[in-house]
């Protein structure tokens, strides 16, 4: 079991791990995904003390590797490490890259050494390849020999840095067949990826990584189609977001126009999805709660999903209770109807923009 507690990384300029905490349970297989540059692959680097914590601990079965005298080496033996770039020793063949590690740290026999090499290359499909060199091998290939070299070191503990990302998208399926195998295997794996769906594939847990930490923990099943936190659910959905306030009675609707019709052309929105965003900001803002509103206080947030095209916006507004849907301007209020899937109203009292409608555009 791994336990990590208030663990912290900063560098000079920039903070990727603020304060991460949470239970790593033995046999776990974890995907860690995210936006580039949210920690992931610095979280995984400082488990293997490869990036040494700034503060916090690390403990492994109960023992703090991060205490000050601790044996590094001796936490290495019960983790592999697994890299995007491979890191063969190209004066070494195959099966010497793989021996090399087991009879140095381990000081195993180099015969059985050399066995339970071969037995590894077997179970990654190289057995062929064990007297090549490193720069006769595919990028795939390469791949695969790093995975048998970390096996060969029979760790508690596999963590493995975007494993397919340095490869051509033709050899990615090839390495990713032998790591779902290596998942099988009851072994603890952490897996930082960005391929979606090897990671609900192969995963018990998964972790999102945003916001300095750890932002959603939960089942594959969960994050993927029942985020519950925002940021999670615009990752997921690769949702772009356009996000405005308007305020004041006299506020500038030609700049909001311009920006709005930006976000739609950034994001290649299809002319018919356009209009209908357009129209539902447009009647339910300008001609529904302007005329109603005393002194408007509105913020928009327009999200649109570039995998199914869906689009939500989401309008809140200060004000006593209005509900849309009692509007005295029938035509905007059937137009909204006739061209949104669903208009959902809430009133939250307390809150500093009490009134909200959901609306979603499939």
């Amino acid at each position: 079991m791994i336990e990590l507690r208030h663990l912290k990384k900063e560098y000079d300029i920039v903070t990727p791990l603020k304060d991460v905490s949470v239970t790593i349970n033995d046999g776990d297989v974890i995907s860690i995904i995210g936006p580039s540059g949210t920690g992931k692959s610095t979280l995984i680097r400082c488990i293997n003390l490869l990036e040494k914590p700034t503060s916090g601990q690390i403990l492994l079965n109960g023992e703090d590797i991060t205490a000050r005298g601790y044996d590094i080496k001796k936490a290495r033996r019960k983790m592999g490490m697994v890299f995007q770039s491979f890191n063969l020793f190209g004066h070494l063949t195959v099966i010497e890259n793989i021996m090399l590690a087991p009879m140095d740290l381990l000081h195993k026999g180099k015969q059985e050494t050399y066995d339970k090499g071969m037995e590894l290359l077997h179970r990654v499909g190289l057995a062929e390849k064990a007297l090549s060199y490193p720069d006769e091998l595919s990028g795939g290939q390469k791949q695969r020999v790093a995975i048998a070299r970390t096996l060969c070191m029979d760790p508690e503990v596999i963590l493995l840095d975007e494993p397919t990302s340095a490869l051509d998208p033709t050899m990615v399926s090839e390495v990713q067949a032998v790591i779902k195998d290596l998942s099988r295997s009851g072994k603890t794996m952490m897996i930082v990826t960005h391929e979606m769906n090897f990671a609900r594939s192969i995963s018990n847990r998964v972790f999102y990584m945003d916001d300095g930490g750890i932002y959603e923990d939960g089942t594959p099943e969960q994050i993927f189609e029942d985020p519950q936190k925002e940021r999670t659910k615009r990752f997921i959905r690769k949702l772009k977001v356009f996000e405005k306030d308007i305020v004041g009675a006299n506020y500038d609707f030609i700049v909001f126009d311009s920006e709005l019709e930006k976000y739609l052309q950034m994001n290649d929105v299809a002319p018919a999805t356009k209009y209908r965003i357009r129209l539902v900001i447009e009647e339910l803002t300008r001609q529904i709660l302007f005329p109603v509103l005393p002194d408007p206080q509105i913020h928009v947030v327009t999200e649109y999903s570039i995998i199914d095209g869906s689009c939500e916006i989401t309008v809140i507004y200060a004000g006593k209770q209005f509900d849309i849907n009692d509007t005295a301007n029938e035509l905007s209020l059937n137009l909204l109807k006739k061209t949104t899937d669903s208009i959902r109203y809430s009133y939250a009292e307390g809150e500093e923009r009490p009134n909200r409608v959901e609306i979603r555009l499939n």
